[in-house]
């Protein structure tokens, strides 16, 4: 049997090292950059009124400053480096220790988890399956699968989460609602199987990793898989159909036992406010004073990217699947001019039902339902899904 705790691995210090870096870097790089711009522009306009007079105050700002900023830099670099070191000898206490630090890993992650897979291994979230009790499971070991699950059944519920989450935000208005959907599953006979993942990596490449857990998943499971049911939020189920598309050379392939594949609030024709940070960034590249915060906003992760158009046609539907598609928005209404602008708050209607412009669907034939008063995150726990996977799950 093979089973990783939770601790050790990255601790608070790993994450101060980090911070120390992102300070340098944006907070340090983007005042001397763009102070430096500002300064050139107003040293040419002086250089054009007193001529060559100017020349000495001009150099010796310049000289002071960068002096100051690369001061700063070096110190932090400095720290980085030491933090680093100091945590790589275990001390301090590990992020997964803490609610506060898994949130913090998991956002890092889905803001720049590509980089951190280079730069910051120890921080960098790879897919997992997630336990209570027991972290990560190493599904590819029969004995560890069936220590974690040991009430498995046939009927599996795989869950998994969008940006800058992780596996607790199922958790999410538990003593308002009363449950949970992987308690409300479990009660009805499925076994929820929670994951967690890098949402900062490519939405196509967490595709091909959890395609490749779910086979071993299948594959070692304590008893015959019969039916598997997909829930994704947000990017979760855009993951969700990029495994769904991978090739597979499994005599058994894990797809051929998924009968219900449900998205919650799900870009799959992308999200506006992706598609306004990358038209931000190219907009403040424009000019010297602004270009610093623009290459800011051009480090958002490739996941993050991946949301700008969401999955095309060439991902199709698995045949053999009901697809359920969630919406929601912020008025009652979808027809509203603030709920069909706004969505709910970060996904429009039609994207999270896959309609394309002119009317051609994704997902023909799937059912839809609308969720009215509802923001991205109630789409984690509300009543009205309670009771829908009532009637979807039977």
């Amino acid at each position: 049997m093979t089973t990783v705790p939770v601790p050790p691995g990255p601790t608070v210090l790993d994450a101060l090292a980090l911070a120390a870096e992102a300070v340098d870097e944006l907070v340090v790089g983007i005042a001397r950059d763009t102070h430096l711009a500002v300064a050139r522009r107003i040293d040419r306009t002086v250089t054009r009124v007193l001529g060559r007079t100017a020349a000495v105050p001009t150099a010796l700002h310049t000289g002071i400053a960068r002096t100051v900023y690369g001061g700063l830099g070096l110190g932090l670099r400095a720290t980085a480096r030491g933090l680093g070191r100091w945590a790589r000898t275990g001390a301090g206490t590990p992020l997964e220790a803490s609610a506060g630090g898994r949130f913090v890993r998991s956002a890092v992650n889905g803001l720049i988890g590509d980089q951190l897979v280079d730069d910051h291994p120890r921080l960098a979230l790879t897919m997992t399956v997630r336990a209570p009790g027991v972290g990560d499971v190493d599904v590819r070991d029969a004995a560890a699968v069936a220590v974690a699950y040991p009430a498995a059944t046939g009927r599996v519920a795989v869950l998994l989460h969008g940006l800058c989450e992780n596996e607790s935000y199922w958790e999410r208005a538990r003593d308002v609602v009363g449950t949970t959907y992987p308690a409300a599953f479990a009660a009805k006979g499925w076994t929820p199987v929670l994951l967690r993942a890098n949402t900062g990596l490519g939405v196509r490449a967490n595709g091909v990793a959890l395609s490749s857990l779910l086979q071993d998943l299948v594959d070692h499971w304590p008893v015959p898989v019969e039916r598997i049911t997909l829930v994704g939020h947000s990017m979760g189920g855009l993951v969700m159909r990029a495994a769904g598309a991978v090739a597979t050379d499994a005599a058994d392939p894990w797809t051929q036992r998924v009968s219900d594949v449900v998205t919650l609030g799900t870009p799959h024709l992308g999200a506006p406010i992706a598609r306004g940070i990358g038209h931000g960034s190219t907009g403040l590249g424009w000019l010297p004073e602004t270009a610093p915060f623009g290459r800011f906003l051009d480090r958002r992760s490739a996941g993050v990217r991946d949301l700008v158009a969401g999955l095309t046609a060439d991902v199709a539907p698995l045949p053999s699947a009901r697809y359920r598609l969630v919406s929601a928005t912020v008025t009652r209404s979808p027809r509203h001019p603030v709920g069909w602008l706004a969505g709910d708050l970060l996904v429009r209607e039609r994207s999270a039902y896959g309609v394309e412009p002119g009317g051609r669907t994704l997902f023909p034939g799937a059912e839809r339902l609308h969720l009215g008063q509802a923001h991205h995150f109630h789409l984690l726990n509300d009543p009205r899904l309670h009771a829908a996977f009532d009637r979807w799950l039977d």
